[in-house]
């Protein structure tokens, strides 16, 4: 598939694989995208999830998203305690779902990673979870 990006005065056509690797680099992995959207509280943590979640439908409809997209984007926002921290604190569920996310790729094929990284992602959901429902286990 291609797609013609207009975005600017020199229009390109660019394969569909090709497109979504570079708006993953200029949006979901890029860190002055991240840490604007963190900025943003509640709104952008959630605005980082549509994201991954956006990236994972090209994923099923047309099988656009290389491994590392994934690789990466687990290592930005679940692998690194600070920001997940932080996006745990500012949208439990946005989070929630954006690790169901990670979870639906890897089942589905999607992904391939480490059962490290699986078990992670099994405990910041259950964490996710904690927190929505309100559980304390430091009492």
């Amino acid at each position: 598939a291609l797609i013609a990006d207009t975005t600017t005065a020199n229009a390109q056509v660019r394969s569909l694989s090709a497109q979504v690797r570079l708006d993953s680099r200029t949006k979901l992995l890029n860190p002055k995208f991240y840490e604007a959207a963190l900025k943003g509280g509640y709104e952008g943590v959630r605005e980082i999830s549509k994201r991954m979640r956006y990236t994972f439908g090209w994923s099923t409809t047309a099988g656009a998203v290389d491994n590392f997209v994934y690789e990466d984007a687990n290592d930005t926002y679940i692998s690194d305690p600070e920001i997940r921290k932080q996006m745990l604190d500012k949208n439990p569920d946005a989070l929630r779902d954006m690790v169901q996310t990670f979870l639906e790729a890897n089942s589905k094929g999607y992904w391939e990673t480490s059962e490290e990284k699986i078990e992670q992602l099994k405990e910041v959901y259950q964490e996710c979870e904690d927190r929505i429902e309100g559980v304390d286990f430091t009492m």
